[in-house]
């Protein structure tokens, strides 16, 4: 018989083994140890069951970071249900369009985005079968009768991630156990999980990086998640100093941090494992944060991968800022020219193709998408472009949609942005804006103070020669912060907007 990869068995198994396990630290400060976690776990799936879940059904979870998502996640696992869990900013016509697609019978709703389901509530379209509240969820009787264990297969559909969606509509990535039981080992063996690991989840659980980099796999072999309901610079910083060793966040986090008059202070020696995704980071950022003592490890994943798919090694990263490292084990990646030939020559771009346990089995009620991503042969087109180094590890290049056409000329974005990486910004994006004479043209859009918005000559001057003059910005946006979407992306397609009403 397989084996159950399954966070749900893996949290039982731990209850047994060692009880009093500190598994769970919430944002108040309550602590929930390995036995309780399991046993409301289990209060819940009997909840569920009674109110008709059945193995395959989806269970939604609509709230910001919360034990109840937790529990939820859990006791779905228990039923061999499907966890889904809803990006708490959806508007109501954003909410209803999602649980149309995701067809969950039950959704547990928190009180903070209540509103937003009510009128879902009050006038059901036959998509919801059960509402219930967190509170419902979190404090589950404990006298409804439990359904037998289950053992769950390793493909088993166990979660559906909706991707942020800044290609277009956003989609249902289809994951199983062993895809998350997969990256999530693989992100374990290259960084090294240890036992006494407290692991602070400050991004949203929504997003596959909060849900997978490091949540879970944290709660299957005891460690300790310290889970904050949204991200706060101050308490971020001061959890970091005060026995925090992993934490995952995107480069807009980390500048936060940096721009706080305590972090020229702060000792953040004790952070084993400060994972940066979810986009490029400025090499003048990655700098700091070494400097501040955390171990930094720029990465390059997404949710069709159920998390990371390369990752750097901490003692590269000052030397390799724009680096986002190798392959992680049992992954294969390959770059892909527009004929799909093998490119292995250091410094030329192409298309980032993966292969491997951890790539997702299609899109939700999506064939044509899955069909188009997916190959005959497993490999996962990730419209992602790259290009490798000499020592074989990945350097982002943007995305296959981005690629600007000034004059006829192609310009692939994340080359320029590398190519200015070390301007002291604390984030910048390449994009391309109309231009009544080329078509488009290149233009940067960089996010820091007023006083320190560099000049169109500066930013040329910081590219050194490495650029073409085809490739050169022609214009500096200038804003405090950059757009992003609900998962802490850059928004590229606003960004794009942006660059296209600014005057020329």
């Amino acid at each position: 018989m397989a084996p159950d990869l399954s966070v749900g068995r893996a949290v039982a198994d731990l209850a047994r083994r060692a009880p009093d396990t500190r598994s769970l630290v919430a944002d108040d400060g309550r602590v929930l140890t390995a036995a309780e976690l399991d046993r409301r776990a289990d209060a819940l799936a009997a909840d569920l069951h009674a109110g008709g879940v059945r193995p395959g059904d989806r269970v939604a979870w609509a709230g910001r970071n919360d034990p109840g998502l937790i529990l939820t996640l859990l006791a779905a696992n228990r039923l061999g249900a499907v966890f889904v869990p809803l990006n708490f900013r959806l508007t109501t016509v954003e909410a209803q369009r999602t649980l149309d697609h995701a067809g969950p019978h039950t959704v547990v709703v928190e009180t903070a985005v209540a509103p937003v389901y009510e009128p879902l509530r009050a006038a059901p379209s036959g998509a919801v079968t059960r509402w219930m509240t967190s509170e419902q969820a979190t404090d589950a009787s404990e006298g409804a009768s439990r359904p037998p264990r289950r053992t769950a297969s390793p493909d088993e559909l166990a979660v559906i991630v909706h991707t942020s969606g800044t290609s277009g509509q956003p989609k249902g990535v289809m994951l199983t156990h062993a895809n998350l039981w997969w990256s999530a080992r693989s992100m374990s063996r290259v960084l090294g999980t240890q036992a006494d690991d407290v692991v602070l989840v400050a991004a949203p659980l929504f997003h596959i990086a909060g849900l997978n980099c490091f949540t879970l796999d944290a709660l299957s072999r005891g460690c300790t998640v310290l889970l904050r309901r949204s991200f706060d610079a101050p308490r971020t910083l001061y959890d970091l100093t005060h026995g925090v060793t992993t934490v995952f966040g995107v480069p807009a986090m980390y500048a936060a941090l940096t721009r706080l008059p305590e972090f020229a202070h702060a000792d953040l020696s004790g952070v084993r494992k400060a994972v940066v995704g979810g986009g490029p980071a400025q090499a003048d950022l990655v700098g700091r944060l070494a400097r501040s003592g955390m171990t930094v490890h720029p990465s390059w994943g997404m949710t069709e991968l159920a998390g990371g798919g390369t990752v750097l090694s901490g003692d590269e990263a000052p030397a390799k800022p724009c680096s986002v490292g190798r392959p992680l084990p049992y992954l294969e990646v390959t770059l892909r020219a527009d004929d799909s030939a093998v490119i292995t020559e250091p410094g030329a771009p192409g298309e980032v193709w993966v292969r491997g346990p951890q790539v997702t089995r299609g899109y939700w009620q999506d064939p044509e998408a899955t069909e188009a991503a997916l190959t005959a042969e497993g490999w996962l087109r990730t419209k992602d472009l790259a290009s490798w180094d000499v020592d074989g590890c990945l350097t982002l290049a943007g995305r296959t949609c981005e690629v600007i056409n000034t004059g006829g000329e192609k310009v692939v974005p994340g080359e320029v942005e590398v190519a200015l990486r070390t301007l002291p910004v604390d984030e910048l994006v390449v994009v391309g804006a109309p231009d009544p004479l080329w078509g488009e043209t290149v233009v940067v859009v960089v996010a820091c103070a007023p006083d320190r918005v560099p000049s169109l000559e500066d930013v040329r001057a910081s590219a050194g020669g490495t650029l073409a003059h085809y490739k050169m910005p022609t214009r500096v946006v200038a804003v405090a912060e950059l757009p992003r979407t609900a998962s802490g992306k850059v928004d590229r397609c606003a960004v794009r907007a942006l660059a296209a009403r600014a005057e020329i």
